[in-house]
Parts: C-alpha cells; sequence; structure tokens
C-alpha cells in the first residue's frame, strides 16, 4: 500500500512537470473557428481579463462561451457535473451519496425545463455560448484542456468532457440558488435547540433583528402595516402560526428527532460548495450614493459579495461588446461573470450599473411526512408519490439505480443515503405524533421552473431604471438585493424574486406535512416587493441587513443579517457627508477595506476592566487602547479573537448539541451582547468549569485567550499578529482537499495572512467553532464611477486563469490581499491602450 502511494505521488509530481504549460492558452495572433460568422476581437489587459468585440450577438456570446473554456473549462466541466449529480461520472463511489441528493432535488430537470421555456432570442445567446465552448473543446483533450485531467486520469483515464449544452449553463443558476438558500440552516438549527432547551431560550440563541439601532434598506418601510384585525375577530393568521409553532415542537420533542435533524445538517454541510458555505454568513456588501453627494456629481456604486474561498475564484471579469450597438446586437457591458454562464452578472454597461448582495428571504421548508407504502398522508388521505428513477454512472464502479419521491410539496430528502435514511425513522405515537413511518420533504421556490436565465440578458441591456426593473422582475431565484445607479443621476434599489406566503408558521421551524394547514399558498407579487428610486438620503446601503421595517405587511424572512456591517457603512457615509466630504471612488474603497469589529466595540471595554492573573493582565492592556480594528497586524485583535472563541466555547459547548454550536458571526454578537446585560444570567455559569457569573466567565475567556497566545507566538503579546492565526488558502474546488498533499499544492495556494474577520465589513470570515482559518471572504470588490466609467475600479480574489502555475492563476490575489484595486477600462480607446494581447478569431473557411 505504501509502495503505491508512494508511486502516486511521483507521478503526480511527474504530471505537474510535464503538463503544467500545456493547456494554457493561445492569447494573440489568429485562431480559425467554426460557426463564427465575422470576425471576432479579443484585446487582453496585463492582468489577462479579456474585451471581446464582435458584429452580431450570435458571434459575441460564441466568443465568450470560446474565451471562458480557454481560461476555465475544467471549473465549468466540474460544476456541471456537480449541478446535474454526476461527480461519480468522474471521481468514483465516493460520489454516489451527493450524486443522489442533488438529483432528488432534480436540478437538471428544472435546468432543462427552464432551457425549454426561454424565447427565441435568449436560447440563441445560450446556444451560441454552446457553441464557442464546443470549438474549443474540438481543438483540445486531456491535459491539453487542463492539468486537473491529467491528474484525474491517474483515477479515471477513460474520461473524456461531452460537448457543452444551454442546460449546462443554466444549472449553475441552481447551484447559485443553493448555495444562497437563506435559512434553512436556521431553519435545521432551531429544531435542534427545540428538542434540549426551552422555547424562549431557542429565542434568545435566535435573535430578531435590532430595528432600534440598526439601519434597514428601505428607510421607512415599516409605514404600510397590515390592517390590524378587528377587536372583537380573532387573529386567525395569528392563531394559525401558533398552532403550527405547537405542532412543529411536538414533532421535534423525541430524542430520536435531535439525531435525525444532527445528521440532516452534517449531510448538507457535505455538499459542495460551489459559491460558499451556506446560511446566513454567505452575504455581501452594497451600497450606492447620489451625484449630490460625491466629488465628481455624479452617483458611486460598490460592491463586495462574500462567497467561499475558492481556486479560482467564482468570478471571471470580462467585458462583451457589440461593435455597434443596435436592436440586433445591444449589447455594450462589462463587469463579471461566471465561467460556464453567458453575459456580464455584476457590473455596469455605458448607461447604468448595478451591484448584488443576497437579499436572504426565507424560500426553503421543511415537512415531517406521514407515509406508508403506498404514498404519504394528508388531510386524512393517502397520496401516491411522484416517483421517477434515474441511474447514476460510476467510474470504476457499477451503476446505481436511485428511486426518487416527490410529495405535492416537493422531494423526499430522507432515505436517499443510510445518513439520511434515519432522520424521520422510529418516531414513537409518545411525542403525541399519530403512529406510523415519517420523512421529510423540501419545498423550495428553485424547484419551480422560472426566467432568472433570461434576466441576465435583459440587465445587461438596460438603459434606465424602467428597464433594469423590467430584467429584475425576471431575476426570481436566488432573491437578491439589486442596487443601481445610471449616468442620469439616479440611484435605486429593487428586491427581486419568488418568495413564498404560508398559510401558517413562519418558516422557522420543520412543520407536519400531514395537514393542508401548514404550506405554502401563493407568492408575494414583484410590485410588492421592497424598492426605491432615488431616496431622500442619497444612499442606499444593503448588507444583508433587513431590507424592511418592522411594519412591512409581507413576511419575508426572520433570518436577516442582524446588520452590523450596514451599520458600519452607513456611518462611515454619514460621517463623512457631515464632515462636508464629497465621496470619492477612492473613498468608497477605503470602506471596503473596513475592519472596524462591532462586537470588540462592546465587548473589549468589559474585558479591560476585569481583574486577571497578572500574567495575562499584560495581554489585557492590549485592548485598553485599541481601536476594535481587526487588522492583519493587530496584536489586540489577535488577543481579542482568540477570547472570543474561548468565552463561546465556555459558555455554548457544554450547553447546546455539537452542530449547533456558535460560530461566532452577527447572530452571536447579538446573543451575547444582550447576555452582557445580563450578568447573573445561566448562560454565564459552567458548571463542569466551576463559573459562575459574567465577569467570572469572561475573565476564564480571558486567561484561557492569554495562555492560547502564549502557546501560539511567544510570552510577548506585543508581538501577537491577528493575520498569523487569521489566514486564508485558496482552495481548489475539485482536488483541493484530496488529501494528497503534492496534489493540494498543484492546485491550492496559500496560507496567507489577512485582515477582518466575520460581521465587519471587510467580511474576511471565519467559524469560532472549529479555528481561525478563512471560511469566506470579499470574493471581489468593485466600485463604479457613473461620471466617467473608465475611473471605475475591479479587483478579483485569484485571477482570471484557471490554470495552476499559469501567469495570471492568482496575480490580482496580492491586490486583494492588501485591498489595492485596478483600473477598469470600458471605452473603446482605453480598452485599446489597455490591450496587452489580442487575438483574432476568424470564421474557419
Amino acid at each position: 500500500m505504501l509502495a503505491t502511494v508512494l508511486v502516486l505521488l511521483l507521478v503526480t509530481a511527474g504530471i505537474g512537470i510535464w503538463t503544467v504549460q500545456r493547456s494554457f492558452p493561445t492569447t494573440t495572433g489568429r485562431i480559425d473557428v467554426p460557426g463564427l460568422s465575422k470576425p471576432v476581437t479579443v484585446s487582453r489587459d496585463a492582468a489577462g481579463i479579456p474585451q471581446i468585440t464582435a458584429d452580431t450577438a450570435h458571434d459575441l456570446f460564441y466568443a465568450q462561451g470560446f474565451v471562458h473554456s480557454q481560461d476555465r473549462f475544467w471549473e465549468m466541466d466540474f460544476r456541471r457535473h456537480v449541478t446535474s449529480g454526476r461527480l461519480a461520472e468522474m471521481f468514483g463511489e465516493s460520489q454516489v451519496g451527493t450524486d443522489s441528493f442533488i438529483r432528488t432535488l432534480g436540478w437538471r430537470a428544472t435546468a432543462e425545463a427552464e432551457v425549454a421555456m426561454l424565447d427565441t432570442e435568449t436560447l440563441g445567446y445560450y446556444e451560441a455560448y454552446a457553441e464557442g465552448v464546443n470549438a474549443y473543446l474540438g481543438s483540445r483533450s486531456g491535459a491539453d484542456l487542463s492539468l486537473e485531467y491529467a491528474v484525474l486520469g491517474l483515477q479515471n483515464g477513460q474520461y473524456q468532457p461531452e460537448r457543452w449544452t444551454p442546460a449546462d449553463s443554466v444549472a449553475w443558476l441552481k447551484a447559485m440558488a443553493w448555495d444562497l438558500r437563506s435559512n434553512l440552516e436556521d431553519e435545521i438549527d432551531r429544531a435542534l435547540l427545540a428538542t434540549a432547551l426551552p422555547a424562549a431560550d431557542v429565542a434568545l440563541l435566535h435573535p430578531a433583528y435590532p430595528y432600534g439601532t440598526h439601519p434597514t434598506i428601505i428607510a421607512g418601510s415599516g409605514a404600510p402595516a397590515a390592517p390590524a384585525a378587528p377587536a372583537d375577530e380573532p387573529d386567525s393568521e395569528a392563531d394559525a402560526s401558533a398552532d403550527a409553532a405547537d405542532a412543529a415542537t411536538a414533532a421535534l420533542a423525541e430524542p430520536a428527532a435531535l439525531d435525525a435533524l444532527d445528521a440532516l445538517q452534517a449531510s448538507l454541510a457535505a455538499l459542495p460548495e460551489l459559491i460558499g458555505p451556506a446560511g446566513n454568513e454567505i452575504g455581501s456588501n452594497s451600497w450606492v450614493v447620489a451625484g449630490a453627494l460625491t466629488e465628481s456629481g455624479s452617483p458611486l456604486l460598490a460592491n463586495d459579495p462574500h462567497l467561499g474561498a475558492a481556486m479560482p475564484s467564482v468570478w471571471y471579469q470580462m467585458g462583451l461588446r457589440c461593435s455597434t450597438v443596435s436592436a440586433e446586437c445591444p449589447f455594450d457591458v462589462a463587469g463579471y461573470s461566471f465561467s460556464g454562464l453567458p453575459g456580464i452578472i455584476i457590473g455596469h454597461n455605458a448607461s447604468i450599473a448595478w451591484g448584488l448582495t443576497n437579499l436572504g428571504p426565507d424560500v426553503a421548508d421543511l415537512y415531517l411526512e406521514k407515509v406508508t407504502p403506498d404514498g404519504y398522508e394528508l388531510d386524512g388521505a393517502v397520496h401516491p408519490f411522484t416517483v421517477r428513477t434515474e441511474t447514476i454512472t460510476v467510474a470504476g464502479g457499477e451503476p446505481v439505480e436511485l428511486e426518487i419521491r416527490s410529495t405535492a410539496r416537493g422531494p423526499v430528502v430522507s432515505g436517499i443515503t443510510d445518513q439520511f435514511g434515519s432522520i424521520a425513522a422510529d418516531y414513537p405515537a409518545a411525542s403525541g405524533l399519530p403512529a406510523g413511518d415519517y420523512a421529510l420533504s423540501l419545498q423550495w421556490t428553485a424547484l419551480t421552473p422560472g426566467h432568472t436565465p433570461s434576466a441576465v440578458f435583459a440587465i445587461d441591456k438596460a438603459q434606465n431604471w424602467d428597464e433594469f426593473r423590467a430584467g429584475a422582475r425576471l431575476f426570481e431565484v436566488p432573491s437578491q438585493n439589486l442596487i443601481y445607479a445610471d449616468t442620469s443621476g439616479n440611484i435605486g434599489y429593487q428586491a427581486p424574486g419568488r418568495i413564498p406566503i404560508r398559510s401558517a408558521g413562519d418558516g422557522t421551524l420543520p412543520l407536519p406535512g400531514w395537514t393542508s394547514e401548514n404550506g405554502w399558498v401563493g407568492e408575494i407579487p414583484f410590485e410588492e416587493l421592497p424598492s426605491v428610486l432615488n431616496p431622500e438620503s442619497g444612499m442606499i446601503v444593503t448588507a444583508n441587513n433587513s431590507a424592511v421595517g418592522e411594519g412591512f405587511p409581507r413576511m419575508l424572512t426572520q433570518d436577516w443579517d442582524l446588520g452590523y456591517r450596514a451599520q458600519q457603512i452607513n456611518d462611515r457615509l454619514t460621517t463623512a457627508i457631515t464632515a462636508g466630504e464629497k465621496l470619492t471612488v477612492k473613498g468608497m474603497a477605503s470602506i471596503q477595506a473596513d475592519n472596524f469589529n462591532a462586537n470588540a466595540a462592546a465587548l473589549a471595554p468589559v474585558l479591560a476592566e476585569l481583574p486577571l492573573k497578572p500574567e495575562a493582565a499584560e495581554a489585557q492592556r492590549l485592548l485598553a487602547n485599541w481601536d476594535y480594528s481587526d487588522d492583519a497586524d493587530s496584536a489586540a485583535s489577535a488577543y481579542f479573537n482568540m477570547t472570543w472563541r474561548q468565552l463561546l466555547a465556555a459558555m455554548f459547548h457544554d450547553k447546546l448539541p455539537e452542530s449547533t454550536w456558535p460560530a461566532g458571526g452577527d447572530r452571536w454578537f447579538g446573543v451575547v451582547g444582550a447576555l452582557l446585560e445580563q450578568p447573573d444570567s445561566p448562560w454565564w455559569t459552567n458548571e463542569r468549569l466551576g463559573i459562575s457569573g459574567r465577569d467570572a466567565m469572561l475573565s476564564y475567556a480571558a486567561e484561557q485567550a492569554w495562555q492560547e497566545g502564549v502557546d501560539t507566538f511567544g510570552a510577548d503579546p506585543r508581538r501577537w499578529q491577528w493575520g498569523k492565526l487569521h489566514t486564508l488558502t485558496l482552495t481548489n474546488a475539485s482536488f483541493g482537499e484530496s488529501g494528497i498533499a503534492p496534489i493540494e499544492w498543484l492546485f491550492n495556494r496559500g496560507p496567507i495572512p489577512v485582515a477582518g474577520g466575520s460581521s465587519v465589513v471587510n467580511a474576511v470570515g471565519w467559524d469560532a467553532s472549529t479555528g481561525y482559518t478563512v471560511d469566506w471572504v470579499p470574493s471581489m470588490r468593485m466600485v463604479v464611477d457613473l461620471a466617467d466609467l473608465d475611473d471605475s475600479t475591479w479587483v478579483n480574489l485569484t485571477g482570471a486563469s484557471g490554470h495552476a502555475f499559469h501567469p495570471h492563476y492568482d496575480d490580482q490575489t496580492p491586490l486583494w490581499q492588501e485591498h489595492k484595486t485596478r483600473t477598469w477600462a470600458f471605452t473603446p480607446d482605453t480598452v485599446r491602450e489597455a490591450a496587452r494581447d489580442v487575438l483574432q478569431l476568424h470564421p474557419k473557411p
């Protein structure tokens, strides 16, 4: 066995040396390709970022598919196998469980249905893109496509990529929706907590949005409250919600349910994260300010989505320009695209700019279903499951037959694998449930075919607010906060998306599925979703905080980000405006780099006054004059964050199920912040450690952190640094966690020291339940200047190339790490001046 491993490592190293440059694309000269109608120009700047100019829309998207494939085809191929539940075809039996779950959700089937719904023009864009991808595939194979194929060949030498189709592109939107699915993890977390804690404690551990202290996106949006029920009539909606909550609590009361839901949570966590970690920590910052507040007199728009630290970055920068903009070829747009998907997702055209953050509405619910061999029970009758059978092809193994069952609400997600099989088993009648067997079903908006594939193009070519909103109307899943600015001086905000209306409950707990009293009864109309144009304040800030006030007549979610980032951005803008400063591109970028830790501002002053052991007091003194910024070289930040992690462990680990241990972000800022005002709360007690009371608990954590610092850095606290604890490893999604060090070395980069933290504007997030290493990041940063689009700036997390060891594989990472950005050429003359490589794609004779 050892000899086999050594041979594998030596062969892998040999492959890396021999093939490393074979897949690098041709970026200068001329390539003749089949299917183009006219020549296309691809100009790349010093960072390898392409700007494509074509005479027709067909040729433009054909060239986008070709260029995406040049730099990122392995990424595209891997993603489409994830989204179609076909990873086992590439990697063998180990991926059957993942494939089974994704096929049960039906991402690919939904994507194919959405392709069938496309209008002729939009379908033509997707087909042109696929033609470009396939033209590139026709010229290369194996290691000539990407180094990863050489490594895959060690395990699966028979694998060959198949031709690209429009459904391969559209299925990527399902992965986006899944990773940005909002509060499903919170729903499971509450269910797990509800089996161990009183309802009041569950509520304390999931605090409501602090409307009195943190901003909403739409100021004053609480005004249009729903009409109150007459005093002499019962509030039937409230009664139904209360009954649903009681039924949910009864359904989850048994210890078996705790184990079952814990297994579900673990299974969800094991699925590939193509965007980043799920839950409300996946967020973003975006804001826009009106020209009256800027130095140029025109709006400025900033955006930095917080996603997983992928290698390469999930984003691909590029420009798409029709040589003559017309009704037949209406595109002149630049920004951030996804490899595998035509169009630009975030960016600007010649007239408007836009950014995205996750709105985070509650769009997915779990139901406990009472099942029999003949089907599932609903209102006392047994209804047959909708059943389909699929075959999973397994590299090096026998095919696996998968039977997928669905109720009217959605697919059954228990019984897929052995792990899922335990989720809803053995609920005793003593829990108050009817006798029988149980399963869990999932209702999720993204499983209904929709129009999001068309939204990208509608927004890319929009020229004003009305056309932008028309595009936003099509942006159904995932629901996003869309911010807007245009060259005419307007700024705006629109929340789009399919958001359910519930007959009972508020989406915070799984509900019994055997009654039609629970479920969805419609969707919130687009016209009723939050929107604003040119607010009086002259600025709009979105950071996953509550979009609306408490009185908003529709329930969007109960699980907003608690608004610490939004408050700091709002404070920075307001401070500048109050001081008479005019905002600039540089000033907007400096806010993106803000490391202020609001949690530290609340907690560190209390820590600084505690009586500690003399040796720990030396570290404690670091907090006295600290500005509460999580800078990479900050000793105080290192000590505080070690104290924070020690505190969360001492307060909560002994009291909560392991899978619900605190991650340490905004939710836990709110929990511990509220408890600071309750020094005698039992949450400050740890009987095992002999701790009772707030100050005793804080002192224990501070002294443990001092010892951790000494063990990690040495005895002099002044030499401690946050960035040496808080490191980022850029990890390849497919081979980056293979467990084989030489393979990981080929594709991963890092670790690198970084500033920032969870629920900090510079949201370089970490999970306190596991350590200090970075889990999610500002995946890109951009600032658009509507006065002069060529003065806009942008930077990517990694680089344009997906080819390991290519000069543009990670060349933007040092800029990203140091909060620097690059100039963003847009107009034709500026693009020509910035060009370093020019490739001509010509129709093949």
